[in-house]
């Protein structure tokens, strides 16, 4: 059979489709925090977004234009990128996405995923981690080796870590205090329309 390894993936467009979305899914990623998407997509533009960054991380001329030819609309997310994402990431030596499943979206049941910036304001785990931290106060438990290792990970690089680690676990423990009431459940919404039965 003709051919070797591919390495990347297709997901079912031409080329240049495909470049035109990675380039989306990575402006949108570094406006936004956070995207949600397939997780094909997800893990593909993972690896460009962690090349973009570390183009922002350099800030020399060259790594200014090759960056503004990997993003839609560069003149407004290049200040980002060479700005305050730069300082963020400044000690990381890489991972500066991470990619998190989740249930699927669509109703064709396509694999789901969370795209984030590690460390920042939207930071998925860090979260969780303050999620559990809490539980296991209100039931009065030890925390256990995992938890341990998610804290050892969240606070790793982030400035101030353990302060805002303290804050977000105290932000939880008074939600846990609060009831369930008036809050209403999310329901999901139809992607595609429901048609009508021609017979």
């Amino acid at each position: 059979m003709a051919g070797g390894l591919v390495k990347y993936r297709k997901l079912g467009r031409t080329s240049s489709h495909r470049k035109a979305l990675l380039r989306n899914l990575v402006t949108s990623l570094i406006e936004h925090e956070s995207i949600q998407t397939t997780w094909h997509k997800a893990k593909e533009a993972q690896r460009m977004a962690d090349k973009v960054i570390t183009l922002g991380k350099k800030n020399t001329e060259a790594s200014k234009r090759s960056a503004m030819s990997k993003l839609f609309r560069p003149h407004d997310i290049l200040p980002r990128l060479f700005g305050p994402l730069a300082a963020r990431y400044a000690d990381r030596p890489g991972g500066y996405t991470r990619v998190l499943r989740i249930e699927p979206i669509k109703e064709d049941q396509a694999p789901s995923a969370i795209l984030e910036l590690v460390d920042g304001p939207k930071d998925m785990r860090f979260a969780m981690t303050a999620r559990t931290i809490a539980k296991t106060r209100t039931n009065e438990q030890e925390l256990n080796d995992m938890t341990r290792a998610n804290i050892a990970k969240v606070t790793r690089y982030r400035k101030d870590a353990d302060g805002e680690l303290e804050e977000m676990v105290q932000r939880f423990e008074r939600l846990e205090e609060e009831s369930d009431e008036g809050v209403e459940e999310v329901k999901k919404k139809r992607v595609y329309p429901k048609l009508e039965r021609s017979r």
